[in-house]
């Protein structure tokens, strides 16, 4: 007799980060590739492993992250998750809002109110049940920045002990089981190996690409690496009478593959033009022309130290020239002037230093490889380092270094100003472990923004009205 088999297919997307130039793409493969499977009596499934939203782009700045639910709407997917982007640049109203309109189930299991109440708009675990009554188990989880969610008003739980504990709370109710997982390829080898009921994790974050899946132990890994170069597919072979997965294999297609409409090239220009056009507010007036310098001090660098150090009221400031996108003309600023000067999903930081760590952070400043790096990620979206610019550090005639009034000696305790990417230890590894207060949910750019309204508008608002 032969056995019954039912086939399942998995699509899956992670780390778009706004990136919708191959959207029009994408959307039109889902659709085809679901409309396929109805035809041939196929279940299908489409997740998005998080990531997703990325505030450097207009559209997505401009929408406050709606317009990208409504693209996963429009597009038909099941299931998401969220990634770091989606948790930890948008402020937790916005979060809790994010969803409201979606179509689809957002699925998580490590992400608490501080009470450690689940939120309504997530849901720790789901389970599918396709059309041959076969129950696919979707669990979600993102990665565990702690002091970042903390400072939000979250409490983010670790997630590799919370997916094993709903692992093993609904295997006995499930026939497959999916993770949705923004952890990382080494948290997810880890996972796989810890936990063998585990069928397939569909991973993110390190934006790590899988061409055919890697497979560890009997966990079968798939992930397509980043911003939409590659929409992933896995199939899953599943024998209903003996109750068990007899075949998985993950693929990915490049969406240079994938065919190209006339209207595809408008469409994303009005993705752009809708978000440029919801940042048209005014927000300041600029007096004079502030100009951008990568490799030197500038109007623009002074400005933003000097509002680094207003509202966060250091000592001293530290960030690079690279973080400007382009110079500020004179006369009315708007947001989105604002969002295409600084684009970044970067927090300000606050940093409580020894004299002699301040002295080292100084010194490594000062590598003279620094300026032409490239950097990619770490919230950073422009391309080089540029110039370390220092706000209120300097070295007198004398030699010594001055934070302000006050001489930079070891022994005494200085504040620094600087920006969240410099903390994570890649370039200053004294900052990592120093005792630090990240300023949330406010991005550089509504630091420069405040300041400007502070010191700017109140000043010149008569002269040009």
């Amino acid at each position: 007799m032969e056995r019954q088999v039912e086939t399942i297919h998995l699509y899956h997307t992670n780390d778009i980060h706004s990136h919708f130039d191959s959207w029009p793409k994408i959307n039109r493969h889902l659709h085809s590739r679901r409309e396929q499977h109805n035809v041939d009596e196929e279940a299908c499934f489409i997740f998005d492993v998080g990531d997703h939203v990325d505030r450097s782009h207009p559209f997505t700045e401009g929408t406050s992250g709606k317009g990208n639910v409504a693209l996963l709407n429009k597009a038909g997917y099941d299931a998401v998750t969220i990634g770091n982007n989606e948790g930890i640049t948008m402020s937790k109203r916005s979060l809790n809002t994010l969803y409201e309109g979606a179509d689809f189930d957002v699925v998580l299991c490590n992400l608490y109110d501080m009470d450690k109440s689940v939120p309504k708009w997530l849901k720790p675990y789901l389970i599918y049940e396709t059309a041959a009554g076969i129950r696919i188990g979707v669990i979600g989880a993102t990665a565990m920045y702690t002091d970042f969610y903390a400072k939000l008003g979250w409490h983010i739980g670790e997630p590799r002990q919370a997916v094993k504990q709903l692992t093993e709370q609904i295997r006995h109710k499930t026939d497959v089981i999916v993770i949705l997982s923004h952890l990382g390829v080494h948290e997810d080898r880890l996972l796989a190996e810890e936990c063998e009921q585990i069928d397939v994790i569909l991973g993110a974050h390190t934006h790590h690409l899988f061409i055919e899946g890697e497979m560890v132990n009997d966990t079968l890994l798939a992930a397509t690496g980043k911003f939409g170069e590659y929409v992933g597919h896995v199939k899953i072979k599943f024998a209903v009478d003996h109750k068990a997965v007899v075949e998985k294999k993950a693929e990915v297609v490049h969406v240079r593959e994938l065919a190209s409409a006339e209207e595809d090239i408008q469409e994303v220009n009005d993705l752009i033009q809708a978000g440029k056009d919801a940042m048209e507010e005014k927000v300041f007036y600029n007096p004079s022309h502030l100009k951008q310098q990568l490799f030197a001090d500038s109007p623009l660098s002074s400005f933003f130290g000097r509002a680094l150090i207003d509202y966060t009221e250091a000592d001293c400031a530290m960030f690079n020239a690279g973080i400007f996108l382009g110079s500020l003309e004179k006369g009315w600023v708007t947001k989105r002037m604002v969002h295409a000067l600084l684009p970044h999903p970067i927090n300000p930081c606050t940093i409580t230093l020894d004299g002699a760590e301040l002295l080292e952070v100084y010194k490594l400043a000062g590598n003279e490889s620094w300026p032409e790096t490239e950097i990619k990620g770490l919230g950073f979206r422009g391309t080089f380092m540029g110039k370390m610019i220092f706000e209120r550090l300097f070295r007198k005639s004398d030699g010594e270094l001055y934070a302000g009034n006050r001489k930079v000696v070891p022994g005494k305790t200085f504040t620094l100003a600087t920006l969240d990417m410099f903390t994570f230890g890649f370039f200053f590894p004294v900052l990592k472990e120093a005792e630090k207060e990240y300023h949330m949910p406010e991005l550089i750019r509504d630091v420069f923004t405040w300041y400007g309204m502070k010191s700017v508008s109140r000043n010149t608002m008569n002269e040009t009205e």
